[in-house]
């Protein structure tokens, strides 16, 4: 009969992961009016980090832009000016107000987050989401008798 060996390390690495997952998710708030403007997100590790980087040319970053940390969420709000309509005769950009959502792993709190705003692309980053793992360490068992364990009767 063999013995299962569980590797204790194995459950932080998958609650690492599975915090990672939720931060990534698209939260169901997405604005999905036809022709909204959702601006596209990319989301990738950086050491312990989160980065997330909005797309947001054409806005006013410090009157048009709200980044926020709420309840285990990451809240991205604002509105773009989608420009005059008089006299277009083709419109692809989208203006209009915006609200962008991603979960954050439990702990994660405002201090641990900060925003910078660099041609046209906003960047989140979110310090200490993905935690290294507790090396192992070996702990010596000492016995009753001056540190020597006894196996005799």
């Amino acid at each position: 009969m063999a013995l299962a060996v569980r590797d204790p390390f194995t459950s932080l690495i998958k609650q690492i992961d599975a915090d990672f997952d939720l931060l990534t998710r698209r939260s169901t708030r997405v604005n999905t009016r036809a022709g909204a403007f959702v601006p596209p997100a990319d989301v990738h590790r950086d050491g312990e980090d989160v980065v997330i980087t909005l797309e947001l040319p054409g806005i006013d970053i410090e009157n048009g832009v709200d980044v926020e940390v709420s309840e285990r969420k990451l809240t991205v709000s604002g509105n773009r000016d989608a420009g005059a309509e008089d006299g277009a005769v083709f419109r692809e950009l989208r203006g209009g107000e915006f609200r962008r959502e991603f979960r954050l792993p439990e702990g994660v709190t405002g201090d641990n987050v900060e925003a910078d705003y660099d041609r046209g692309l906003l960047r989140v980053r979110v310090r200490g989401v993905v935690r290294k793992p507790v090396e192992p360490a070996k702990i010596k068992v000492r016995g009753i008798e001056g540190g020597a364990v006894s196996t005799e009767n």
